[in-house]
């Protein structure tokens, strides 16, 4: 989508429908681009009504996101308005509650920021090209629409304005590469924990980095790193969730996804969403830098969609691995008993991210 598209897109969204020539005017632009502006729009999958004689409408209404509301509800949630605070348009400030900067003579709460763009390639990407200017740390970034999102090994991320939340969040470790295997699995456990408080139930885990309701994507996780093998570095974590997919959208995506408006009823607002999700990574990166993964293994092998169950693992050089999955180990890593009968241990085999895919036999 382009800046004309979302500004067509904020017009139709008024109760009643406008004719093209009306919706040109207000936008100052010749009247034939409104036909191709409204394709953009609904090849962003979102849904246009043509009401004879009258023009166009939406056909659900679009709530932009707010950062006044996601403000508020992190405020809702314990955290506080840093005294200092940066004051811009785009960019909004709160103080953790319980994530202190233990390096201060007097411990204070950890701010967070986030900042929300409408349309960028991708929100991970943006914070990957600060790092050599800024200080990426404890700083969020969320869009409406990424032209180029992405997932796990380069596949496409495909999300809807208004329908989809969409954020990266910067984090520096003292401890490098390796130390951070288990970076992706921890961040799926603490967005797990944060849809389980906001009343969502039933959603597991796929290694390493979906959440999925009965076996249908949710949403996904990726984490991209920076800095020197043994550390210092910085981790930049992407994360994707389906909030509510029409018809239309999901026919554009190659596998089986759910959203969370099928989930419950009374679905939290993106604001709400963002500020639980983004207080619960918060936490979760503090406890991982303290002890690395191990002390998350034992509620993700819970939460693990096919913890014990019988798989196959596909590599990338077309290898085809069956067994059934044992857990994973203390990098994150999986673990899986090859080839073994029910009753029998068969040989375990060890998988790391990014050079395999799960299936369910």
């Amino acid at each position: 989508m382009t800046p004309e598209s979302f500004s067509l897109l904020r017009l139709l969204n008024a109760d009643t429908p406008d004719a093209g020539p009306a919706l040109a005017e207000q936008l100052k632009i010749p009247k034939g681009r409104i036909p191709a502006l409204i394709r953009e729009i609904e090849d962003a999958g979102i849904a246009i009504v043509r009401v004879p004689g009258r023009g166009y409408r939406l056909a659900a209404p679009y709530h932009r996101f707010d950062l006044a509301l996601w403000r508020d509800a992190c405020l809702a949630l314990g955290a506080s308005l840093p005294v200092n605070a940066k004051k811009k348009p785009r960019l909004q400030t709160v103080a953790h509650p319980s994530v202190v900067n233990a390096s201060e003579e007097v411990p204070t709460p950890h701010p967070l920021h986030l900042e929300w763009v409408e349309q960028i390639d991708s929100t991970s990407s943006e914070l990957m090209r600060r790092i050599p200017r800024h200080d990426i740390h404890a700083l969020a970034l969320t869009a409406e629409w990424q032209s180029d999102g992405r997932g796990r090994r380069s596949r496409p991320w495909l999300g809807l304005p208004g329908g989809s939340l969409m954020f990266s969040l910067g984090w520096r470790f003292e401890q490098g590469a390796g130390f951070l295997a288990g970076l992706s699995l921890a961040m799926s456990v603490a967005v797990a924990r944060a849809l389980e408080k906001e009343g969502f139930v039933g959603i597991e885990l796929k290694w390493p980095n979906d959440l999925v309701y009965h076996y249908h994507k949710l949403g996904g996780i990726l984490v991209e790193l920076n800095g020197d093998a043994l550390g210092p570095s910085q981790a930049v974590i992407g994360v994707g969730l389906n909030l509510t997919l029409p018809k239309t959208a999901r026919s554009d995506i190659p596998q089986a996804v759910a959203d969370l408006a099928s989930l419950k009823k009374d679905l939290p607002s993106r604001e709400a969403l963002l500020a639980r999700c983004l207080l619960e990574m918060m936490s979760a990166l503090v406890d991982y830098a303290r002890g690395g993964f191990v002390a998350f293994a034992p509620e993700w092998q819970r939460q693990h969609a096919y913890q014990n169950r019988p798989v196959k693992l596909l590599l990338p050089d077309g290898q085809m691995v069956r067994g059934t999955v044992a857990g994973v180990d203390a990098s994150g890593a999986l673990v899986l008993v090859e080839g073994s009968d029910v009753g029998k241990d068969g040989h375990r085999g060890r998988y790391t991210a990014g050079e395999i895919s799960l299936r369910r036999i």
